[in-house]
């Protein structure tokens, strides 16, 4: 039997990847840039939501088997993702 947690983070990406192409498909039949980078934007806040989501629920599977330092280094390197994806 599959893992439920393991079957919830790929629901989600599969869902992210879903989304993507959708997106994609809806700029082509837009077809002008201003609305292409409208639905482009809104991708851009897709992509950090579901690498949060997905990292929570992974990390709350493995909490029971991970030490207090180990957590607070994987907090620490999806923080410095998070604050490289806002800063441009």
């Amino acid at each position: 039997m599959m893992n439920k947690i393991v079957l919830t983070m790929a629901s989600l990406r599969l869902m992210s990847g879903s989304i993507e192409i959708i997106a994609a498909i809806l700029m082509l039949r837009l077809a002008t840039i201003e609305k292409a980078l409208l639905v482009n934007s809104a991708l851009a806040l897709v992509g950090p939501l579901v690498l949060l989501t997905t990292t929570t629920i992974g990390l709350v599977g493995v909490a029971d088997k991970l030490s207090y330092g180990k957590m607070l280094w994987i907090i620490a390197g999806v923080s410095c993702l998070f604050i490289g994806i806002i800063k441009k």
